[in-house]
């Protein structure tokens, strides 16, 4: 027992000695955890949470996503609307910053790249596999590329946005600023107004010229018809009247050889209606070349005819689509790598693939001074009408020049401006950037441009869109060409972006 005791007593003892020991390391981790904490929340910015705009949303002009705050933010023409937070791409598989438009939606989307997995409320931004779409957030970056947003909020978004809806990716938080600038497009009253009946007008030539090509056709057709079958005809009656005259000639040899009075009256009878037949044979033929003559002349007439409508019908179908397009936002992009102009307009012509086809008919060189020295890449967007003119904002995710010095470096095309400005409406919008168009830019694209600064881990890692063709000035249709490939870049035309490169518009028809 005394044993006991002093083992206990020692015990007890040896526990008390450890007591101040055990406080002392439980509060210097305490304080280890509490400093280990603040840094990690210093390094990583609070979470985003999920908003509605307090007045009744508009539609959305865009969408920005912040990839250092994992945040995205929804924009009408009076500010933000909604706001939620995102999950981003991985090192090694990172979102890539820049430049895109919506370019397909599907409500109900599985990926073809990752073993099925369900993206619901796909909104896609390249046909290499980036997209906007609901999914789960744990709170960082955690996808392989795609930007995820909240299952719920990706739902209700899905049915407010729209093909060609700006969405811009942005290194650190943006947000679209008042801006003006003489640069910008200021469109006329009158042109505006005239646009509407102007397109229907040219359309309904449009649909009378197709009609009118269409009956000249068949007419050209049913002429070089009667003409073959007159050829086959004059060949046959041609041929009865080549036996006509053989029999005539052969009854003149029997008369002629004719001994006795009865053989003579035989052959006499046999020569004249060998002769009758010759001449029925040679009436028919007659009258047969003089109405062939008629109609011989009719089937080239009719073909230059049909030529010449069916070329009106291209030059109306042309500029009604021409006239329909300037009722459509436009965009621009400006390259500083390149020295080039570009503008996209949606045609809404369905794809069988999936998106709607890009109007892409103008490329044009554009000056800039000072080329050597960067511009930035600015966003500038037209958010809606104001008096005779319109509100614009600029949104800035790299930064170069600021954005009045840059748009003060370029120099549009008057031809260009002329085109284009008379009737800009409300979502147009102007990109100044020092990177060229991304190879993903093509005919089912508005534009898609990444910043060569920051990781694009998300964007090499998915192969590429190749050789696909681009909108030409022909009309979209059966009628005509429509399509022309993209070509390689050649070397020393473009300035290295990652891999990625806008092949240039050289005609090469499908």
């Amino acid at each position: 027992m005394v044993n006991r005791f002093m083992t206990a007593r020692s015990t007890v003892a040896m526990t008390s000695r450890r007591v101040p020991a055990i406080v002392t390391l439980a509060a210097m981790a305490l304080l280890s955890g509490l400093t280990t904490g603040a840094a990690a929340k210093q390094a990583r910015p609070a979470q985003a949470s999920e908003a509605t705009a307090p007045r009744e949303a508009g539609e959305p002009i865009m969408a920005i996503v912040s990839i250092k705050t994992q945040q995205v933010t929804f924009y009408d023409a009076e500010g933000w609307i909604f706001r939620a937070p995102v999950s981003t791409g991985i090192a090694g598989r990172e979102t890539p910053a820049g430049v895109f438009a919506v370019i397909e939606k599907d409500q109900d989307h599985h990926s073809t790249l990752y073993d099925d997995a369900w993206m619901p409320n796909m909104q896609r931004i390249t046909w290499n596999g980036l997209a906007l779409h609901g999914g789960p957030l744990p709170g960082y970056a955690a996808s392989h590329g795609c930007v995820r947003m909240p299952y719920d909020f990706a739902e209700k978004l899905f049915y407010k946005t729209w093909i060609g809806m700006r969405v811009i990716i942005s290194p650190d938080d943006a947000a679209p600023v008042a801006f003006s600038h003489p640069t910008l497009f200021v469109p006329n009253a009158q042109a505006l107004a005239a646009a509407p009946a102007r397109a229907e007008t040219l359309a309904r030539e449009a649909e009378e010229a197709a009609r009118t090509a269409e009956e000249a056709k068949q007419a050209a057709a049913t002429a070089a018809r009667e003409a073959a079958l007159l050829t086959a005809s004059l060949r046959k009656l041609e041929e009865l009247k080549r036996r006509a005259d053989a029999a005539l000639a052969f009854a003149d040899k029997v008369l002629a050889a004719a001994k006795t009075d009865q053989a003579k009256a035989r052959a006499e009878e046999a020569k004249q209606k060998a002769a009758l037949k010759a001449a029925e044979a040679t009436t028919q033929l007659d009258a047969a070349k003089a109405d062939a003559t008629s109609k011989f002349d009719a089937a080239p007439a009719a073909k230059d005819a049909a030529k010449a409508a069916q070329a009106r019908k291209a030059d109306t179908a042309k500029a009604a689509r021409e006239a329909k397009l300037l009722l459509e936002p436009v965009s621009v992009y400006i390259s500083r790598a390149t020295q080039k102009l570009y503008v996209r307009r949606n045609t809404h012509k369905p794809w069988p693939d999936g998106g709607e086809v890009f109007d892409a008919t103008i490329e044009v060189p554009v000056t800039i001074s000072n080329p050597d020295r960067p511009l930035g890449t600015h966003v500038f967007t037209a958010m809606a009408q104001s008096g005779g003119g319109l509100r614009w904002t600029v949104v800035t995710i790299d930064n170069g020049d600021d954005p009045k010095n840059a748009l003060d470096r370029i120099t549009i095309p008057k031809d260009v401006l002329d085109r284009i400005a008379p009737t800009a409406v409300p979502r147009s919008s102007i990109i100044v950037s020092d990177e060229p168009l991304s190879s993903e830019t093509n005919y089912r694209t508005e534009f898609v441009a990444v910043l060569n600064n920051q990781p694009q881990g998300g964007f090499v890692t998915r192969r590429p869109t190749v050789d696909v063709p681009v909108a030409s000035g022909d009309e979209w249709g059966n009628n005509g060409g429509g399509f022309f490939f993209f070509q390689r870049p050649q070397p020393g035309t473009m300035r290295p972006r990652a891999g990625q490169y806008y092949q240039p518009m050289q005609p090469r028809w499908w």
